[in-house]
């Protein structure tokens, strides 16, 4: 069930009303921040990809569809992925910082590899919908069961269940 305030703040966005964004600071900054904040663990970072979350929010307003997420849902997404590119970009610029000539790190040879797993997303894209949505969600995504509960709509139990079953699925594929 929509509550007023959200369906107040998505009639907002789709009329392209700037009044939307005060409303989604004061109603969802403290929890975005905190998403946010987990995947970078850097306050002052965390409060850039804040404001940055927000302007992708306010450029993609259009896009936000309330029959497929809840806004709170679809905020999250925005939230989390700008937090893991940020992160992301940082690794890279300190990767390209640090140049070592010669690696002393012991490599691995590729033809112990079980060819198999590699492909570990292509099967589970395999896998009926409900499964891959939880799998993709906990494994791919990285949210804990509870997070996935949550962020997909279905109870914790259902989680779990499809969990179970989904890697029972591919289980039979690795080991016929």
């Amino acid at each position: 069930m929509i509550s007023k305030l959200e369906l107040h703040i998505t009639n907002l966005l789709k009329k392209g009303d700037q009044r939307a964004i005060p409303l989604i600071y004061e109603n969802y900054s403290s929890s975005l921040f905190g998403v946010i904040n987990k995947v970078l663990n850097n306050e002052a970072l965390s409060e850039d990809v804040l404001q940055e979350t927000l302007i992708k929010v306010w450029k993609n307003a259009q896009k936000y569809d309330s029959s497929k997420a809840k806004l709170f849902t679809w905020l999250y997404r925005i939230a989390r992925n700008t937090a893991i590119d940020k992160l992301r970009s940082h690794k890279k610029k300190f990767e390209k910082e640090i140049q070592i000539d010669n690696s002393n790190v012991y490599k691995l040879p590729t033809f112990g590899l079980n060819q198999d797993t590699i492909d570990l997303k292509k099967h589970v894209e395999t896998l009926e919908t409900k499964y891959q949505i939880v799998l993709n969600a906990l494994y791919f995504e990285g949210m804990t069961q509870q997070e996935a509960s949550e962020e997909l709509d279905i109870p914790l139990g259902t989680v779990k269940s499809r969990l179970k079953i989904g890697l029972r699925e591919l289980k039979k594929i690795y080991n016929p």
